[in-house]
């Protein structure tokens, strides 16, 4: 009976699946609503200043960030649904995950992707008040050591 109640205790996590899922959507829907908001706002504006182009451009790249920790999210409820609740759950083969390190990895991945665009944020929006070599030696610091972290993970799977 114990086996039994602990073998069908994985479907809890089906609470976090469904809840992270949920916010991930909610999360595109919004900023997707973001966009076309501001679209038709520099549009109906109409000015094509320097200055109004910057803004613009610091909107999208932050609107990407944005879509990239909703993807985060995405990527982590199907990988806990696969892990735990249906192992034949289709997906393509980039986002297969066997263990919770394959789950990882993905994610990190997505990290590395969102400084990046974080980094490109902070250049856009302080293009002449920032000192971009700090900024950049910082987040290449970041991914090295992550970059080192799936490097590991790697050479684990191989053995």
């Amino acid at each position: 009976m114990l086996r039994r109640l602990l073998a069908s205790s994985r479907y809890v996590v089906l609470i976090a699946v469904v809840c992270i899922f949920a916010a991930s959507l909610a999360l595109l829907a919004y900023e997707a609503v973001v966009i076309f908001a501001t679209l038709a706002e520099a549009i109906t504006h109409g000015q094509s200043s320097a200055k109004a182009s910057k803004a613009l451009a610091a909107g999208l790249i932050e609107a990407i960030d944005v879509f990239l920790i909703a993807i985060v999210g995405y990527i982590t409820s199907i990988g806990l649904y696969s892990l735990f609740v249906d192992e034949t759950l289709p997906m393509p083969k980039w986002l297969t995950i066997h263990d919770l390190d394959d789950l990882k990895g993905q994610l990190v991945s997505v990290v590395v992707a969102v400084l990046a665009v974080l980094f490109l944020q902070e250049i856009v929006e302080r293009a002449g008040e920032l000192d971009p070599l700090r900024l950049a030696i910082a987040i290449a610091i970041i991914i090295g050591v992550l970059t080192f972290f799936l490097g590991l993970k790697g050479g684990k799977s191989e053995s």
